[in-house]
Order: C-alpha cells, then structure tokens, then sequence
C-alpha cells in the first residue's frame, strides 16, 4: 500500500521524466507520461484554441516544432495534491529556453510561468491527465510576446 508521500514522490518523478525526454526527443518515453486520452491545453505558446486531445496528438503537433531545436526545461516547486485513490492535481513552476535551428529564422525563446495538471493512475503508473501550460512570460529573439504589448498588438 503507498501512502500520499509516495504518490507525490512518484508524480515528481514523472514530471522529471517529461522535462528529460522532452528535452532529448525521446518522444517514445515522453509518449508514456501522458494517458492516452490526455488534453493539452498551450494557448499561451501556440494561440487561442490550442487544445489538443490525445498523446498521439499533442507529440505530433510536438515534434516538428522542436526539430533541430536544442530545449532545456526546468519544473520547480511542485504543489501536488492527492484527491483520490488514483487521482491528482499539481501545479508546477516553470522556466525554458528554445534555441531553435537557424534555418528556422526564430533565434531563441525563453519563457516562465507555471503547469496546472491533473494526473490519472492507469495501470498502476501516475500519467498526466490534463495539462494547461500557463505563461507569465514569453521572449522570442529577446522581444516580448506574451503577454501581448502595444508593440507587439501593432505589429500583428
């Protein structure tokens, strides 16, 4: 039997998991933190509307935005709540930074802000559920996108 501590230790490491494979396009060991039926929600980084539905879903919309990017993800200050025998909600701070290939003309990206998740145990392994990507912040090229200023409302 595990107790709360045990399942918040195992949901931080889970967690872990996704800033590493992510940041090292292991997109088969990331395609396993997620349920299957996970809802991404990234409207801060990609727009109004961003959900996505399914794993298969969210790392195919992934992928080849972070092709030849070199990524470094860091989640820090983890609030994690058990509010079932299976279920839970965390809250993470974040903090990235994309230095995307020059081909692409982006240059690089940094942003902080924070995760809202739930997560779900599906066979006996913590998954996340539910993730909502919320941004304090958002720099590309050293220029503030997010949130939006005049500069950027009048550039488009």
């Amino acid at each position: 039997m595990t107790t709360d501590l045990d399942d918040i230790e195992q949901i931080c490491q889970l967690k872990a998991r996704y800033f590493r494979t992510m940041d090292q396009k292991d997109w088969t060991a990331y395609r396993g933190v997620f349920a299957e039926d996970a809802v991404i929600d990234t409207t801060d980084d990609t727009g109004p509307g961003t959900v996505v539905t399914g794993r298969d879903a969210f790392i195919d919309m992934l992928t080849p935005i972070l092709e030849g990017a070199i990524t470094v993800h860091h989640g820090h200050m983890s609030e994690i709540e058990i509010t079932g025998d299976d279920t839970a909600r965390g809250i993470w701070a974040m903090e990235d930074q994309i230095w995307f290939s020059e081909a692409s003309g982006m240059g690089k990206l940094w942003g902080a802000g924070w995760y809202e998740e739930l997560y779900r145990r599906v066979d006996g392994e913590w998954k996340i559920e539910r993730m909502r990507l919320r941004r304090q912040r958002l720099e590309l090229g050293g220029v503030q996108i997010f949130p939006r200023t005049r500069e950027t409302e009048a550039s488009g």
